[in-house]
């Protein structure tokens, strides 16, 4: 919802950037690995370590190519690619797993079974939504619904994490649980949409 309410001005916005970017020798697919591997290896470092504030600074920095590599493929001159859409969404699914297990690392290390459990079903549940998109649309079946995607679901958790590194304690508990409500409800009514088909 937040990605196609604001898509437009941002694009706008981004397109000079992108096309320096190409311009220098910077493709969308090398831009998309750099953030992955940046954005994973920084959440799994830090969070684990229970140093949430950098860990955020750092894994926001590295998830910002994910506004940019989309826009430089359509600038380029092969355009948009299946390849690229599939590491595009494959290491997308990589970061958000990274993040979970950052949490779920430093809540294991800190004896927290409430913290851990909301993790592993955040975990869950994130891969539960694109899956469910991915096989009904396998099927011809339409189903980007959903109260909460991809975006909404990393605001969310990137957040928590910044507030809870802050010293605002009850916010990665708070923010973990507001997430895999919305992911449930996501996933319904996706489950929803194929029943209904």
């Amino acid at each position: 919802m937040i990605q196609n309410r604001f898509k437009a001005p941002v694009t706008a916005f981004i397109t000079p950037s992108c096309r320096f970017l190409l311009k220098i020798g910077i493709t969308a697919n090398w831009l998309t690995f750099i953030g992955a591997l940046g954005s994973s290896i920084c959440a799994l470092y830090f969070f684990s370590k229970g140093d949430f504030l950098l860990g955020t600074i750092l894994v926001s920095f590295f998830a910002l190519s994910d506004l940019f590599d989309g826009t430089m493929a359509r600038l380029s001159e092969k355009g948009t690619t299946s390849w690229g859409a599939l590491i595009d969404s494959t290491l997308d699914r990589a970061i958000d797993a990274a993040i979970y297990a950052g949490v779920i690392s430093y809540a294991i290390s800190n004896d927290d079974s409430n913290l851990s459990a909301l993790g592993l079903l955040a975990l869950i549940t994130g891969g539960l939504i694109p899956y469910i998109r991915a096989k009904a649309e396998s099927m011809g079946i339409a189903c980007s619904v959903g109260i909460a995607e991809r975006a909404e679901r990393l605001i969310i958790i990137l957040a928590a994490t910044g507030l809870y590194g802050l010293g605002v304690e009850i916010a990665l508990v708070v923010g973990l649980a507001l997430i895999n409500i919305l992911g449930l409800v996501t996933i319904a009514q996706r489950l929803l949409v194929v029943a209904r088909s």
